[in-house]
C-alpha cells in the first residue's frame, strides 16, 4: 500500500447499511399482494431476495473489504473476459432465461437466475480504472492509444447488453464509463465524438425497435394512450400524486393491487412516495447524494489513481443508476426498465452492489 492504514469510514457504511434496510421494509409492503397472487406466500419476494441478494452480498462485501485492492488491478482482464462469456451464455438455449422478450439472466441448475449485465457494471469498472491508469493522462488524450481502445472495449460489452436487449443497463454502463473517462484525462474532442456516437446508437435503436420510439412518445406526452403504452407511467404518477406531502402511510398503498406494473421492481419508488409522502420520497434522494458526496472524498483521497478512477465509477454508476430509475417513475425520463440500487427486487443487482461498496468502504481504510 502507499498510504498506511486507519479507520475505514463507518459514515459510508452506515449510509449502505440503512438503504438497504429501508429497501427490504419497502420490498415487504411493495411485493405482498404480487407474491400472494404468484406463489400464495406474501413473503415470497422478501425471502427471495434474502437468500439469492442480501446473503450473497454480505458474503461479497465481506471478501471486498478483505482483499487488497490492487488484486482487482491485477486480475482485472481475465475477470473481464469472464464477464463476457457470461454476456455471450444469456443467448444459448438451455442456459439463458428468456423473460418475454429479454434475454438477460442465466440459469443456474433451475433454481435461480443471475443477470451478467449486473456483473458486467463491476467488472468492467476493474478493467476500466487499471487501464486507465496504466496509459497515464498523455496516451488516454490520444486517439490510438487512448480513445480507440476505450471505444473497443465499451462497445463490445454494449453491443452484448444491447443485444439482450438491456438499453437501462447499457445507459448507466455508459454513463459511468465516462465518468472515469472524464477522471482520466480524456480529451474534449473524443469527449463530444463519443456522445454524438451515443446519440446516433440510440436513434438507431429506435429505428430498429418500434416499442422504443413509443416509449419516448409516451415520456413526452404521458396523456396519451393511458389504457395502452402509457399505462405504466400514468399509473406510477397517480401512485405519487395521491401519496401527497405525508403519504398514505405504510403498507396502504393501492396501486400495489395489481393496478401499477412491477411494483416491487422498477416502480418500487412509486410505492415509496404513494405510502410514505413527498417529504420520505425526497429524503431518500438526499441519501443517495450523500452516498455520492462520501463516495468522493474516499475517492480524491485515494492512495492511488486505480482507487479514485475505481471509487468514482462506482458511485456514479449507482446514483446515476437510482435517479435513471427515479426519474422514469417522475415522467423525467423514458421507462427503461432498471431497478432502484439497494431498493428494488433483484438477487443479482443488490449482491453485486453490495460487493462493489466492499470495495469503496475497503479503500476508504487507506486514503490519505
Amino acid at each position: 500500500m502507499t498510504s498506511s492504514s486507519h479507520g475505514s469510514d463507518y459514515i459510508f457504511l452506515g449510509l449502505v447499511i440503512f438503504l438497504v434496510l429501508f429497501g427490504f421494509l419497502m420490498l415487504l409492503s411493495a411485493s405482498g399482494p404480487s407474491g400472494y397472487a404468484s406463489f400464495g406466500d406474501s413473503l415470497y419476494y422478501v425471502k427471495h431476495q434474502l437468500i439469492f441478494g442480501l446473503i450473497p452480498g454480505i458474503m461479497g462485501f465481506i471478501f471486498a473489504i478483505f482483499v487488497p485492492y490492487q488484486i482487482w488491478k491485477k486480475y482485472a482482464w481475465p475477470i473481464l473476459l469472464l464477464t463476457i462469456v457470461l454476456l455471450i451464455f444469456v443467448f444459448i438455449p438451455g442456459i439463458g432465461a428468456p423473460f418475454g422478450t429479454s434475454k438477460s439472466w442465466i440459469s443456474v441448475a433451475g433454481l435461480f437466475s443471475i443477470q451478467p449485465a449486473e456483473i458486467a457494471k463491476l467488472t468492467l469498472l476493474f478493467y476500466m480504472a487499471a487501464w486507465f491508469e496504466e496509459r497515464g493522462e498523455q496516451k488516454v488524450k490520444d486517439l490510438k492509444s487512448g480513445f480507440l481502445p476505450f471505444l473497443t472495449v465499451l462497445g463490445s460489452i454494449i453491443l452484448l447488453i444491447g443485444a439482450q436487449p438491456d438499453i437501462g443497463s447499457m445507459f448507466v454502463i455508459v454513463g459511468m464509463s465516462l465518468v472515469v473517462y472524464f477522471l482520466a484525462g480524456a480529451a474534449w474532442p473524443h469527449l463530444f465524438a463519443f456522445l454524438a456516437a451515443g446519440v446516433g446508437l440510440l436513434l438507431l435503436l429506435i429505428k430498429l425497435a418500434p416499442y422504443r420510439a413509443a416509449r419516448l412518445t409516451t415520456f413526452l406526452y404521458p396523456e396519451l394512450d393511458p389504457q395502452g403504452i402509457g399505462y405504466h407511467i400514468n399509473q406510477a404518477l397517480l401512485a405519487i400524486g395521491s401519496g401527497g406531502f405525508w403519504g398514505l402511510g405504510y403498507g396502504h398503498s393501492r396501486q400495489k393491487f395489481h393496478y401499477l406494473p412491477e411494483v416491487f421492481g422498477d416502480s418500487i419508488y412509486a410505492i415509496l412516495a404513494e405510502e410514505l409522502g413527498f417529504i420520505i420520497a425526497v429524503l431518500l434522494l438526499i441519501f443517495f447524494l450523500y452516498f455520492f458526496y462520501r463516495s468522493m472524498r474516499i475517492a480524491f483521497r485515494s492512495p492511488d489513481l486505480f482507487g479514485t478512477y475505481l471509487v468514482m465509477g462506482i458511485a456514479g454508476w449507482i446514483v446515476l443508476q437510482a435517479f435513471v430509475n427515479i426519474g422514469s417513475m417522475l415522467a423525467l425520463m423514458p421507462m427503461t426498465g432498471i431497478t432502484l440500487p439497494f431498493i428494488s427486487y433483484g438477487g443479482t443487482s443488490l449482491a453485486v452492489c453490495l460487493t462493489a461498496v466492499g470495495v469503496i468502504f475497503h479503500i476508504s481504510r487507506y486514503t490519505k
